[in-house]
């Protein structure tokens, strides 16, 4: 049994050197990245079984692909590989402030936005203790969205807890056809995960994140409503009221990735039975991350468990 499957994208991240627009970068480093792969892959390293499923071309791109996800110890046995088709690409500009890091997809037409319900082996993610999934497949195509869709409701028909973090990509969809897709997966889930600004843009909520988090929880009857708020950390509403969980410091060498390692973390949590508890592990995560050039925090669960008990960062000698 797995303890978690997830289905997504996964592109070829092409990233400028650190103060370099694109217009003027000589060279740009290549990496693999996308979201529910991510996520994939900081469960199977904190000691989880973990099954991605998506679509790939079988050629040297979609390949390197499925080599990265794969040396972490993720199943990748269930991935649809196509002769014809397209590897998703996107490309970072870090340039620091004033400026922001600003990202630049050429995802159109991908072989993952072309995968079909009859495609995925619906067993396979009925095999699993948890499933997983983000709002940014479904802003692929209406065959990705069914794909979602089907999802949550195999596992629900098996009785497998489901998690949603929204993941709102503003260039992928307007705020209106998210909202009117995403609405309704929100009562098939039993924890969401959603930003602040992006419930705000997107579900058009205001308030702070303690209020957001309330009103999710309250009007979808979800087991854990969880809103992400940046530098102050993370609040849960659920039966037992509200929890804040503070964010932990940390230096910024690459900002994408950190709230695909925080939802690993809640994963992490719930999986062990408490979710609260997952939110520590996500800040953890999602600091780490943040102090890691690439997507994936290269870090074990007891580096994690080390920072949340206090341990100094001393050389290891």
């Amino acid at each position: 049994m797995l303890d978690v499957v997830t289905l997504g994208e996964a592109m070829i991240r092409l990233a400028t050197p650190v103060g370099e627009a694109l217009e003027s970068a000589s060279s740009l480093e290549l990496r693999v990245a996308g979201s529910e792969a991510n996520v994939a892959i900081i469960v199977a390293r904190m000691g989880f079984r973990a099954g991605w499923i998506s679509k790939l071309p079988d050629d040297p791109l979609g390949r390197r692909i499925a080599a990265e996800v794969r040396r972490h110890g993720v199943d990748i046995s269930r991935v649809v590989w196509v002769s014809q088709g397209r590897t998703g690409l996107y490309f970072i500009e870090r340039v620091p402030t004033p400026r922001s890091v600003t990202v630049y997809y050429d995802r159109a037409g991908s072989a993952c936005a072309a995968l079909t319900p009859e495609e995925v082996d619906w067993a396979y993610v009925r095999s699993a203790r948890w499933v997983h999934v983000t709002g940014i497949t479904p802003a692929l195509s209406p065959s990705c969205a069914a794909v979602v869709v089907r999802m949550l409701e195999e596992a629900r028909s098996s009785g497998i807890p489901t998690s949603l973090d929204i993941n709102y990509r503003r260039k992928l969809w307007s705020p209106e056809r998210a909202r009117e897709t995403l609405e309704p997966l929100f009562g098939m889930v039993h924890i969401l995960i959603v930003a602040q600004e992006d419930a705000r843009e997107m579900l058009c909520l205001d308030g702070d994140a303690a209020e957001i988090a309330s009103r999710l929880w309250a009007q979808w009857r979800l087991k854990a409503a969880i809103v992400t708020a940046g530098p102050q950390g993370a609040y849960l509403s659920d039966h037992n009221g509200m929890h804040h969980e503070p964010a932990l410091q940390a230096v910024e060498v690459d900002p994408i990735g950190r709230g695909d390692a925080f939802a690993a973390g809640v994963l992490w949590g719930a999986l062990e039975g408490d979710v609260r508890v997952g939110l520590r592990y996500g800040v953890a995560l999602a600091a780490i991350a943040q102090a890691t050039r690439g997507d994936i925090p290269w870090c074990t669960r007891q580096d994690v468990l080390q920072i949340l008990t206090g341990g100094k960062s001393r050389p290891r000698r």
